[in-house]
């Protein structure tokens, strides 16, 4: 078996495709059940935040793996698998080990450096402990991701290469001017009481802002955020979500991040919440094929997608030919490999398209922060005037450009080194079953030679019985120690899996006992994990 993932982000699909494919609590629980369902995986775990959607697996098929987790992705994501695959990215073995390292330790965040991502990933490990879909692979994988994550953030300044998506917000809501300065004596509103939107009355409260409204579905979460602000000194209040229009007009800025399915504020509630009127959209461009766009070739979809997945290889997450990819008539290498490029630069190139939003030439009347995916906010208040919109989008854009601190590099290395370390010991652990079955087989035959010796020699005392005993023991163990050692330390190198079967040929071992161990190791790793969760 070996790890998959399959998945897109900011990094590869645009705002506009990842918030329509964002999965809700019951959709992840529904796809992990039927990736296990599925027959090329045994082991399954999502990662799903505002900004990735990420499935794991541990499966026997590479191809097939690529396919099935493709498909159960866009069933479950409400996105068709023809508009999903061109975004998908495929990471495997240990690409997708130094994929999710990454991840924690916050290299492959939209702001760098950000911690929320190891909360996002202890969930993930927690979900898929708690439907028994994560086995001994996927439990250790994001127990090592969590240790590299603090590792990073222990070890090195990673955190000074970015904040928290939220402190990023407002600074750019700030347009330049110190956070602190800039809300001082201002009055916020806050949608929703999750946790991103607590993190953000919490950094709102930090900087000394006058009051704080919080508004939610659920009174009594909105009641207990307002009384642990209450509790830093913060001046608060709970409204119920049908005073949010009221609330608005008294506020200068807005943060919402909640769970909704649709826009929680309209353009035309941003518009009367000033006093102002939508202003009229620019003119439509033309559709455009994707040829036009610089795509050079239509990437296959719907039934056609597998077939032509078993065509591809994977390298850093980019599907190219490897030699077989006649699934896709007239895809060479290079237009494969160009239009890996272009499915990766589609964000910006899509942001740039966005540069005819205009940006409030007088005083901001209201401060909008979005970070809800879907979104929460209506794009069309952007063409408010006196009101400044910052949402994913646009801070996907702002963070392109973002100065890279130079502990970056210290990290990197830190992930390298424990990805090597990670193949290293999943490799060692995947040739112990074997190693314990020819100790108990070891066992075995000691245990019958001294039977039969006490059945020839029945005149020995106890004495003498326990030290004949523990020398056959003493000789066996002799012989084993050297091999055992060694053979575990070849099997932690790269190719070193084949030494298992070896093993089991040269002593003649019944697989059913190997297996056994193995289910044994697994049934104890899943009680640990259940009590760690």
């Amino acid at each position: 078996m070996s790890l998959l993932v399959v998945g897109l982000s900011h990094r590869s699909a645009p705002v506009s495709v990842l918030e329509r494919a964002s999965l809700s609590a019951d959709a992840q629980s529904k796809l992990l059940h039927d990736t296990l369902a599925a027959e090329p995986a045994a082991e399954a775990a999502v990662l799903a935040t505002c900004n990735r959607i990420e499935l794991y697996a541990d499966v026997d098929k590479f191809h097939a793996g690529v396919a099935e987790l493709s498909t159960l992705l866009a069933q479950h994501s409400g996105v068709g698998l023809e508009e999903l695959t061109p975004y998908l990215y495929v990471h495997y073995e240990d690409r997708a080990v130094h994929h999710l390292f990454s991840v924690a330790c916050g290299l492959d965040s939209m702001v760098v450096g950000e911690g929320q991502i190891l909360g996002q990933i202890k969930d993930t490990l927690a979900l898929g402990q708690e439907l028994h879909t994560a086995g001994r692979l996927l439990n250790d994988l994001f127990q090592q991701a969590l240790r590299v994550g603090k590792r990073a953030h222990s070890e090195t300044g990673i955190d000074r290469a970015g904040q928290s998506l939220v402190t990023f917000g407002l600074e750019q809501l700030a347009a330049g001017a110190p956070v602190e300065q800039w809300a001082k004596g201002k009055r916020a509103l806050v949608i929703g009481a999750g946790s991103m939107s607590s993190l953000a009355a919490a950094t709102l409260a930090r900087t000394g802002i006058d009051e704080i409204v919080v508004a939610n579905r659920t009174h009594a979460r909105a009641e207990r955020l307002v009384e642990i602000l209450g509790e830093s000194g913060t001046a608060a209040r709970a409204v119920a979500m049908a005073d949010v229009a009221r609330e608005l007009t008294r506020v200068d800025i807005a943060v919402s991040c909640t769970g909704a399915t649709g826009l929680v504020l309209t353009g035309d509630a941003v518009a009367q919440a000033v006093g102002e009127s939508l202003t009229e959209p620019a003119p439509a461009a033309p559709e455009q094929s994707a040829a036009a766009l610089g795509c050079p070739v239509d990437f296959p979809g719907t039934a056609a997608a597998g077939a032509a997945m078993a065509g591809f290889g994977v390298v850093d997450g980019a599907f190219r030919a490897d030699g077989a990819a006649a699934a896709t008539p007239g895809a060479d290498a290079d237009s494969l490999e160009l239009h890996g490029s272009w499915a990766e630069n589609t964000e910006r190139r899509i942001a740039a398209e966005r540069k005819d939003i205009p940006v409030p030439a007088g005083p901001v009347k209201l401060a909008l922060l979005d970070l809800a995916m879907p979104r929460d906010i209506d794009a069309a208040a952007h063409r408010v005037p006196g009101v400044r919109l910052v949402d994913i989008e646009s801070l996907a854009e702002a963070s392109a450009d973002a100065p890279m601190a130079a502990d970056v590099d210290q990290v990197r290395s830190i992930v390298s080194d424990e990805v090597a370390a990670f193949g290293a010991a999943q490799r060692a652990a995947h040739i112990t079953p074997t190693v314990v079955a020819l100790r108990a087989m070891a066992a075995e035959v000691v245990a019958g030679e001294v039977a039969r010796l006490e059945g020839r020699l029945p005149g020995l005392d106890d004495k003498q019985r326990s030290e004949v005993t523990q020398t056959v023991r003493r000789v066996v163990d002799k012989l084993l120690h050297a091999p055992t050692v060694r053979i575990k330390q070849l099997a932690a190198e790269p190719g070193g899996a084949g030494y298992a079967d070896a093993l089991r040929t040269l002593f003649d071992l019944d697989p059913d006992t190997v297996a056994a161990v193995s289910r044994a190791d697994l049934n104890d790793a899943d009680v640990k994990n259940r009590g760690r969760s």
